[in-house]
C-alpha cells in the first residue's frame, strides 16, 4: 500500500525511501561466503559479478575497460565522451584532474567549476568516428564483453556504426529517459521501434518510477537502469526519487511485465550514488539484478579520474547535471590513494566501511542472511528506519 501524506491543502505526496533508510534483516540460517554465487546473466552474456561501470571517462579508459571485463564486470564506454573527441586521451583527462585540484585530491582547487569548464571545452570537439572505433577495437580485441553508451538524442545517428564496431550491448542512457523521445523539430525516437531494428541487446535508462520502467520494458530492452548516477538533478531540475523506492517500483514493473509477456524477464540495474558494498547489497535486496558504479571505481589506478569523478552528463554544454569532484570516503573526507582495481572489487582491505572489497562485502551480506544467489537475495526481509 502506498503511503500518501498531505503536504498542504489540496496537495499530497507519496512517502518514499532511500537506501540509507533501509536495512537488511538476517535470517536464522547463515552460510559461508565461499558458497555465494554472484554470477549475473543478461541476454546471452554472463558476468562473474553483478556490476557494470557508469559510462564516465572518469572511470572507463581502454585499460580500465579491459581489466574490469577480465575481472568479471561489464565495462560501459561513453561514445559521446572523450574517447572519440581527443586524440591524446590521457592528456585530456590530466587537464580535467589538474583543474579539479591536481593529482592530489587534497590539493587546493581552482575557482569553483574550473574543471567543469575544462570538461565542457574538451567536449566541444566533434566526435571522430575513426578514433572512437579504434579505441573500441582495442577493447573488443581483448576478448572482454563490453557495452557502449549513447544518449537518446544521438542514438539514431550513432548506434548503427557502434554495433558494426563489435559492441556486445548498447546502452541508451540519459539522466532520465522515456520510451519516446519527442522533438518539436524532428522525428521522435520511438524506442520500441528503434530497439526492434537493432542487432544488439539494449539496456536503457534512467528511470525512477514504475510507469516509465514498464514502458521501457515494453520496448524490448534487456535491462532498465534505475536512477541517473551521481547527478545534480535535484538542484538543477528538482527531480529525484530515493533509490530504495525507485528500485522497488522498477522491480514491481519487472514482475508485472513478466506476467504480461508470459515469461520475458527484464533486468533492473541500480545506478545512483552507490558508495559502498552495503549500498550494493541493499540495492539488490530492494530488487535490483545488478548495479552500476561510478565514483567508487574512479579510485582505480587505471581509471580516468584517479580519485576524481564526474558523471557522463557533467560536460553538457548548456546545463551540466554533475560535478567534477574528488571521490570522498566516509564523513566526506577525500580519498587520496589510487588503488588496484582488483583490490577495490575483491580485497583484501583494511577499510572497515565497505569502500573496498565491494564484491566481498556483498557476498558476506548474502551469506549472513543465508542466501547463495542474487535472485533469492531479492527476497531478503527489510526494515525501514
Amino acid at each position: 500500500m502506498q503511503d500518501q501524506v498531505s503536504i498542504g491543502k489540496g496537495r499530497s505526496a507519496r512517502r518514499v525511501f532511500g537506501l540509507d533508510q533501509v536495512d537488511i534483516v538476517p535470517s536464522r540460517r547463515t552460510r559461508s561466503s565461499h558458497d555465494v554465487d554472484t554470477t549475473w546473466k543478461i541476454d546471452a552474456y554472463r558476468f562473474d559479478i553483478p556490476v557494470m561501470s557508469h559510462p564516465s571517462d572518469a572511470v572507463v579508459t581502454p585499460e580500465f575497460a579491459i581489466e574490469f571485463g577480465k575481472l568479471g564486470g561489464l565495462p560501459v564506454i561513453n561514445a559521446e565522451g572523450l574517447w572519440g573527441r581527443q586524440a591524446d586521451l590521457e592528456g585530456a583527462l590530466e587537464k580535467v584532474r589538474t583543474a579539479a585540484g591536481g593529482d592530489d585530491p587534497l590539493g587546493v582547487p581552482e575557482p569553483d567549476f574550473a574543471a567543469q569548464a575544462v570538461l565542457q571545452e574538451l567536449h566541444s570537439a566533434p566526435v571522430d568516428a575513426g578514433l572512437l572505433a579504434e579505441r573500441i577495437a582495442q577493447v573488443r580485441d581483448s576478448g572482454v564483453t563490453f557495452g557502449v553508451r549513447v544518449s537518446p538524442q544521438h542514438a539514431r545517428e550513432l548506434a548503427p556504426a557502434l554495433i558494426k564496431s563489435g559492441l556486445d550491448l548498447l546502452v541508451i542512457q540519459g539522466t532520465l529517459i522515456s520510451a519516446q523521445h519527442v522533438y518539436s523539430d524532428g522525428e521522435p525516437l520511438d524506442l520500441r521501434e528503434f530497439v526492434g531494428s537493432l542487432d544488439a541487446p539494449v539496456i536503457a535508462g534512467g528511470v525512477v518510477d514504475y510507469s516509465t520502467a514498464m514502458h521501457l520494458m515494453r520496448t524490448g530492452v534487456a535491462g532498465v537502469i534505475v536512477g541517473a548516477g551521481t547527478t545534480t538533478n535535484t538542484e538543477t531540475l528538482g527531480i529525484d526519487v530515493p533509490m530504495a523506492t525507485a528500485i522497488s517500483d522498477a522491480a514491481a514493473a519487472r514482475l508485472d511485465y513478466l506476467d504480461e509477456t508470459g515469461g520475458r524477464y527484464v533486468h533492473v540495474i541500480a545506478d545512483s550514488e552507490l558508495q559502498s558494498s552495503g549500498d550494493i547489497a541493499k540495492s539488490i535486496a530492494c530488487g535490483a539484478d545488478a548495479v552500476s558504479l561510478g565514483a567508487p571505481l574512479a579510485l582505480a589506478e587505471n581509471s580516468g579520474g584517479r580519485g576524481y569523478f564526474w558523471p557522463s552528463v557533467a560536460a553538457h554544454p548548456q546545463l551540466p547535471r554533475g560535478e567534477v569532484d574528488a571521490v570522498t570516503g566516509l564523513f566526506g573526507s577525500p580519498s587520496t590513494d589510487a588503488l588496484p582495481l582488483e583490490k577495490l572489487l575483491f580485497g583484501p582491505t583494511d577499510n572497515p566501511y565497505g569502500r573496498e572489497n565491494l564484491v566481498g562485502g556483498l557476498k558476506r551480506s548474502m551469506a549472513k542472511c543465508g542466501y547463495t544467489d542474487l535472485k533469492s537475495f531479492q527476497k531478503v526481509p527489510l526494515v525501514v528506519r
